[in-house]
């Protein structure tokens, strides 16, 4: 049986106005994993998600990269139990 896990991180730096949302949405979409992310009116970005630790993983590391024009200077994540909460993937506004 898979190792189902919960996420929340919080991304820091040159993130806002870089499509990071989308990048998200499109990366965690890829991974199969459910939740959402959105902007954070510190000038952050909230991802919470769901799924398989291993994507998750896969997740956080997409973060630490981010797109392109982002420019990532910090992802804290806090780890917890799978809970299955959310359904699909979203961009929350």
């Amino acid at each position: 049986m898979a190792d189902l896990a919960s996420l929340q991180a919080k991304v820091t730096g040159r993130v806002h106005g870089v499509f990071f949302r989308a990048y998200v949405e499109s990366r965690a979409g890829d991974l199969n994993l459910t939740g959402y992310v959105r902007n954070l009116s510190s000038g952050g970005v909230e991802v919470r998600a769901e799924g398989e630790r291993e994507r998750l993983e896969k997740l956080v590391h997409y973060l630490e990269v981010g797109p392109p024009a982002a420019r990532v200077s910090e992802v804290v994540t806090r780890w917890g139990k799978y809970r299955g909460l959310f359904h699909g993937f979203q961009v929350r506004y």
